[in-house]
């Protein structure tokens, strides 16, 4: 069944420039779809436009429909009540997206408590129990901690824990390794695919990163110059990639079974 349904998408900003160029895009239930290309291809700006999140000075048309409702043009109101409850998102930077002056264990409650009405105390086990699921370890203490108290990727639990504590049915992770070391990475990729299983949330998974998309995704859309130029299942525009763009993005991931560098020969040569 389908979830996320975006058709012929436009974004354009004051400035004339168009970021969203006729974007169309469909997420089913329970699936992975990776939205993968350079910075500035417009894959943050289609994510946000999809939860009603740009500025006033864009234009956005076309449409994008959520479990068969059309978003576009929803009044504010009915947006607030859908961000966080059924539709989330995991931002770039989580510190400068989560507040400093309250704890984390407040932020992720204040989320539960605006959609669900449930008392503080109610909220404050959702809370701890969420950072326990994401992996924090002494959750209950951690939960009275500040977001600068914390390394950058249990931040970034931090916020998949606020996205999750509602188990809304499509999660948009915008970016959500960014930044991080190689582990960091691995453990928050992991932590996305155990939840996915366990709760069969859609992800819409925003990136620049072939091997995230290639480990994570079911199916991939290539995105250059706020267009789509490619879209299949992974393992198809992986294996047998139909554009230029997307051969050469591929091309420019590191291979350990490709040829070695000629530098790096001579090296080993000559030890």
């Amino acid at each position: 069944m389908t979830l996320l349904s975006v058709n012929d998408l436009t974004v354009s900003f004051r400035s004339g420039v168009r970021a969203v160029d006729g974007v169309s895009l469909e997420l089913d239930a329970g699936r992975t779809l990776g939205v993968v290309g350079e910075s500035g291809s417009g894959k943050s700006v289609t994510s946000l436009a999809v939860l009603g999140l740009l500025p006033a000075s864009a234009t956005v048309g076309g449409s994008v429909r959520f479990d068969g409702r059309e978003l576009l043009g929803l009044d504010r109101g009915a947006l607030r009540r859908l961000r966080g409850d059924r539709i989330a998102m995991v931002f770039q930077d989580p510190l400068s997206c989560l507040n400093p002056y309250y704890t984390v264990g407040f932020q992720i409650a204040e989320a539960h408590r605006a959609h669900r009405r449930t008392s503080r105390r109610a909220a404050r086990e959702v809370a701890v129990r969420m950072l326990e699921r994401v992996g924090i370890p002494e959750a209950g203490r951690r939960a009275r901690h500040y977001p600068h108290e914390f390394s950058g990727g249990m931040r970034q639990r931090v916020m998949i824990a606020m996205a999750l504590c509602l188990e809304p049915d499509l999660l948009i992770a915008d970016e959500p390794t960014t930044a991080l070391d190689v582990t960091v990475q691995a453990q928050i990729l992991q932590l996305l695919r155990d939840l996915r299983e366990e709760s069969g949330t859609a992800v819409l998974l925003i990136t620049h990163d072939m091997g995230v998309v290639a480990g994570m995704a079911d199916d991939v859309s290539v995105m250059n110059g706020g267009r789509v130029v490619e879209h299949g299942p992974v393992r198809e525009v992986f294996g047998r990639p139909a554009d230029p763009y997307t051969r050469g993005l591929l091309a420019c991931v590191p291979r350990v079974d490709g040829p070695v560098p000629r530098r790096l020969a001579t090296v080993e040569a000559g030890s």
